[in-house]
């Protein structure tokens, strides 16, 4: 046996929560294992983005992912599904990125109906704990977005960016 990989303490496996906090919030949050740093560029660099952000399940692909990081700066996510004809988009604005700590971007996508998500990275050791904050303009458009399904792939992604994580982090 590997005395060094016996010694090493295994990955520890966590959790997502998915909340409705009020009638306009859902909030998500997971704690990744790896520093604040290596988990914000996961979420800003569109190489990276490609590997994790779409559940596998959902049978989507990315067709492409332009990410401007920057106060101002702007997304677009494009995907391809194999029971639609026409690509899936979506694209907003950034509102305020603090390196390592904090994201706030526009859906733009639903016109008025877009939600605000801010994203926070707390580092807790050797882990960071990522809490999602989506702000909906009204109780409709959150029951919309869960109504339709997007709002049920979070585990997956997150245990998707958890595998990329540990590759990353690795490196």
């Amino acid at each position: 046996m590997d005395a060094r990989k016996e010694s090493e303490p295994a990955p520890i496996k966590h959790h997502t929560t998915v909340e409705r906090k009020s009638e306009r919030e859902l909030v998500v949050a997971r704690t990744f294992n790896g520093p604040a740093r290596i988990v914000f560029e996961a979420w800003t660099k569109p190489e990276l983005l490609k590997r994790w952000w779409a559940p596998k399940s959902f049978g989507v692909s990315f067709i492409s992912c332009e990410a401007d990081v920057i106060a101002d700066g702007t997304y677009r996510f494009v995907f391809r599904h194999p029971d639609s004809e026409q690509p899936m988009e979506f694209f907003g604005r950034y509102i305020e990125v603090t390196p390592h700590a904090r994201l706030v971007w526009t859906n733009d996508e639903g016109g008025e109906g877009g939600a605000i998500t801010t994203v926070t990275f707390e580092e807790r050791g050797e882990e960071t704990l990522v809490v999602m904050h989506d702000l909906y303009p009204s109780k409709e458009a959150l029951d919309g977005a869960i109504a339709s399904g997007s709002t049920c792939g979070f585990s997956e992604t997150f245990e998707q960016l958890d595998e990329l994580l540990a590759i990353e982090h690795k490196a």
